[in-house]
């Protein structure tokens, strides 16, 4: 365990680094949050149905999406994806480690550390001046981490997969070009996933998104009674699980046909 601590604290620290990558985020996350929710104002303004959630509830789910944006915008590793074009990778095979749990390290440092700089100071602005709410309760906010970082190993588990594809694709585009849609629209980050139509609701319960975006931020507004909660963290963790058994199967299988040209 503790090489793959090592390696996740030094990406970790690495990826801090990237200062003006995450201020010029920052920025244009806060401007597009900020249109959003005039958008949805101007919904709630000339419409005089129910919804399933109030503005203010609508206010915070969009600041806190716009804060945790980095858990949905997923993409394959790209050292990775050089190592596999290079032929590299060989490399990486003959090193004492658990070629899975390397990249999954991998992965969640390089989720967690630009996700921190962003998160932070979008809180506190949102916070301050955007009417972004405090949790309903001290318990809501403690479930709320949890889910959170269910979601972080959540989107470390789909990156690592995604990444494993290149095995056969070599160009990460393709799978990227498919999964960023599903991902965004499903996650709740588009729109929030109370306010899709109930026929579609029962599909998107299923699907391991919602577990990204929307189960967090639910968590956060107080949205579930005891055994819903205990249903969202154990879709959560299903998932979870799911994916790292199934990135494992097919990265072994991936191995075993891996040929490696030149030197």
């Amino acid at each position: 365990m503790k090489p793959y601590v090592a390696i996740l604290r030094s990406r970790f620290l690495t990826l801090l680094q990237y200062r003006a990558a995450a201020l010029a985020g920052i920025g244009t996350q806060l401007f597009f949050g900020f249109v959003r929710v005039m958008i949805y104002d101007g919904f709630y303004r000339s419409s005089s149905g129910p919804h399933p959630l109030t503005l203010d509830q609508v206010t915070t789910y969009i600041w806190l999406g716009q804060a945790m944006l980095l858990l949905a915008m997923l993409d394959v590793d790209k050292d990775v994806a050089v190592m596999i074009r290079t032929g590299n990778i060989a490399y990486e095979m003959t090193r004492p480690l658990d070629l899975y749990n390397l990249w999954f390290a991998r992965a969640v440092s390089g989720r967690a550390a630009p996700l921190s700089m962003r998160a932070i100071p979008i809180f506190v602005v949102a916070g301050i001046f955007l009417e972004l709410q405090k949790p309903s309760s001290a318990g809501a906010a403690a479930l709320f981490a949890v889910s959170l970082v269910g979601a972080l190993l959540l989107a470390a588990s789909l990156v690592v997969l995604m990444t494993i594809s290149l095995l056969w694709t070599v160009s990460g585009e393709g799978i990227y070009r498919l999964a960023s849609p599903l991902i965004f629209f499903f996650s709740g980050l588009v729109i929030p996933l109370p306010m899709f139509p109930d026929w579609m609701q029962q599909w998107i319960a299923v699907l391991p998104f919602r577990a990204l975006i929307d189960t967090p931020f639910r968590f956060y507004l107080g949205s579930f009674n005891t055994t819903a909660a205990v249903m969202a963290l154990l879709h959560q963790y299903v998932w979870i699980v799911t994916l790292v058994l199934l990135g494992r199967l097919i990265l072994t299988r991936g191995l075993r046909l891996l040929a490696v040209q030149g030197g």
